[in-house]
């Protein structure tokens, strides 16, 4: 039977989080095994979580602003997106991405737009980017059907380009209706669009992470990182976010 301890290196060794050998200087002395991680305690402690951020305004989140949206349950939510022509990805979508997952979940994990492979099953991270993900939450303890996942857009932009200001829009009464039906314990914004989106910022991913943000207009934390997709791109930027699931962990059991 694999131990926890081994399960996590395995999906560590996947995530291409390995372990090597560390000598000093000179190439002497005893080697020390330590995972690819910030290379002193000191950068470690740099990553740990600092106090909340007060919240932006919220500009793409609004409490009431779509009526219709507002009071629907999970099943009536899911034919309103299914349903929905809000804009124009309606005329070039195969299926809308509806969400997935344990919908009393505490963590809530929020990705960008589908692409093609998400487009086609109508299921959000699927594809090698969901196998990541899959493996950066096992890293941690966790399976795909412990958290619930979604994204910022319902539909595929065309040639997987970043979603515009009136999609980002036109979702967001959906995505707010799904924050409020699961009430997550902690959002997990992944990749730049969602965050973004969800903290009405432009600041980038890297100055974002490692700290715990506030979901505007409600006291739920959000914390920020990589996209499985750009950490598929940027191989070498994986061991910030073990840093950043660590951090999760710790506040899932504080």
């Amino acid at each position: 039977m694999v131990s926890a301890a081994q399960r996590r290196r395995q999906c560590l060794e996947v995530m291409g989080i390995v372990r090597y050998r560390l000598r000093n200087a000179s190439g002497t002395g005893e080697p020390a095994e330590r995972l690819v991680e910030p290379a002193s305690p000191a950068a470690v402690r740099e990553e740990r979580l600092v106090p909340e951020q007060p919240a932006v305004p919220a500009q793409n989140l609004p409490a009431s602003r779509d009526e219709p949206v507002a009071g629907l349950d999970w099943e009536e939510l899911e034919q309103a997106v299914a349903g929905c022509c809000a804009c124009g990805l309606c005329k070039t979508r195969r299926n809308t991405v509806f969400g997935v997952g344990n919908r009393e979940a505490e963590l809530m994990i929020i990705g960008e737009a589908p692409g093609a492979e998400e487009d086609r099953q109508g299921e959000p991270f699927v594809g090698r980017a969901g196998e990541l993900l899959n493996n950066m939450l096992a890293a941690i303890g966790l399976g795909r059907d412990r958290v619930y996942i979604a994204n910022i857009l319902k539909c595929r932009p065309p040639g997987n380009r970043n979603p515009s200001v009136e999609e980002a829009a036109a979702c967001a009464p959906f995505l707010q209706r799904q924050l409020e039906l699961v009430a997550p314990r902690v959002v997990l914004a992944v990749g730049g669009v969602a965050a973004h989106n969800l903290l009405a910022t432009d600041e980038s991913v890297g100055r974002l992470r490692g700290r715990r943000h506030r979901l505007p207009g409600s006291d739920v934390p959000v914390l920020v990182t990589y996209h499985p997709a750009y950490l598929l791109r940027r191989p070498e930027e994986k061991a910030k976010s073990w840093v950043d699931l660590q951090s999760l962990h710790r506040f899932l059991h504080e």
